[in-house]
């Protein structure tokens, strides 16, 4: 039987910073995963250029059951910190939107210093690995895998959520923490693609393909991004942006005129008097969502002096709280994160150890603290790795 002093389950984002850290204080480490190559979700994520990290990243733009938790982490590894560790590696990056940092040609850079790190420390990977049963002994944790069992002095649980399952994601880490006692907090996808009803499904699949800058709110949160029609619904950085706030069954506000209000909308009798209401928002909006909104709306046609006060508070309604008729969210099948997961007041906050089992830890997704998106769920794993890798 091997026996090492730590084991990292999860080979993603928080296990290899894991595996790097402890294993550059000395630590014989090995990580373990059940799928067949390391670093899946870092592949495919940001279009596979990965959006690896936020400049802006601070505890505000994390959600979680217990809010301070994520402060210190945060603070003892910052977006500063990895920037400087891919810059010693030379990596190329650019910056799409202010503070989201995305590899400049490929997600494989980034895993590839990852892996890079990994090798330098001394860690070793064993893929394909899958664990059948873990035993909490006097002696150590022993883990009992389809390629032999390994004994630990310290287990790491990096698995990560339930998002992605064709990635390998499972609820594996979930499983484990139920096991010695923990509690969980309630599980969903998020950073997820809005479905519609079946009714109005029929009218936006015209629509499919088009993007446009929309302010999407519920719950007393907005955010101010591009939305994009799909063939199931609704996307974009505005309707991922929302299920992190936002269920099935609650309001949802789409304002696709967030920069007009009603006053501006009615100036133009006066300023543009032959001007057409349709001209006016074929500034903002695409064809074919005027001609889908000039179903309701004939006289977008007509010169705007003919408009009256009525139809233009019935046409900025209609705009401002665009009827989209959410019915759910794609699920874990598309989703980028778990909201949810393992109680962190279960966990401490400075080494992530758990608070049931000595030399158990939890970092990364499967822990309550899910992420805005924009970089900072990777921050998270980046800063929550590194941690535990000091105290492991």
């Amino acid at each position: 039987m091997d026996k090492v002093d730590v084991v990292i389950i999860g080979a993603g984002a928080s296990g290899l910073m894991c595996a790097a850290t402890s294993a550059y204080r000395g630590k014989k480490v090995l990580v373990i995963d059940h799928s067949n190559k390391a670093g899946k979700k870092i592949l495919m994520s940001g279009g596979g250029r990965c959006n690896f990290t936020n400049m802006d990243a601070s505890p505000k733009h994390f959600l979680s059951d217990n809010p301070h938790f994520c402060i210190s982490a945060l603070r003892r590894f910052s977006s500063q910190d990895f920037v400087d560790l891919v810059d010693r590696h030379g990596l190329e990056y650019t910056e799409k939107a202010p503070g989201q940092l995305f590899c400049q040609h490929t997600a494989k850079d980034l895993l590839s210093i990852l892996l890079t790190e990994v090798e330098w420390s001394g860690a070793e990977i064993k893929l394909n690995t899958q664990v059948n049963s873990i035993e909490f002994l006097s002696e150590g944790k022993l883990l009992k895998t389809n390629q032999g069992d390994l004994l630990c002095d310290s287990l790491v649980i990096a698995t990560g959520g339930l998002s992605i399952p064709t990635k390998g994601a499972t609820g594996f880490g979930y499983e484990v923490a139920k096991q010695i006692g923990h509690s969980l907090l309630p599980t969903r996808a998020s950073l997820v693609p809005i479905t519609v009803q079946p009714d109005r499904k029929e009218t936006l699949n015209a629509l499919s393909g088009i993007a446009c800058d929309v302010s999407a709110a519920s719950n007393g949160v907005s955010f101010n991004e591009p939305m994009l029609f799909t063939h199931r619904g609704v996307s974009g950085p505005s309707i991922l942006q929302i299920t992190n706030f936002w269920q099935p069954g609650e309001a949802l506000q789409i304002n696709l005129i967030p920069e007009l209000s009603l006053e501006s909308l009615m100036r133009v009798r006066q300023e543009s008097p032959k001007k057409s209401y349709e001209g006016v928002l074929s500034t903002l909006l695409a064809k074919r969502l005027i001609d889908i909104i000039k179903l309701d709306f004939p006289w977008l046609t007509e010169r705007s002096a003919q408009i009256s006060n009525q139809q233009l508070e019935a046409l900025y309604s209609s705009l401002s709280d665009f009827d989209i008729s959410p019915n759910g969210t794609e699920g874990y099948r598309t989703a980028e994160v778990t909201l949810g997961g393992i109680n962190t007041k279960e966990v401490s906050s400075k080494t992530f150890e758990s608070q049931k089992q000595k030399g158990l830890f939890f970092i990364g997704e499967v822990l309550d603290v899910t992420g805005w998106l924009g970089g900072y769920n990777f921050q998270w794993a980046w800063a929550s790795g590194y941690c535990a890798g000091q105290y492991v």
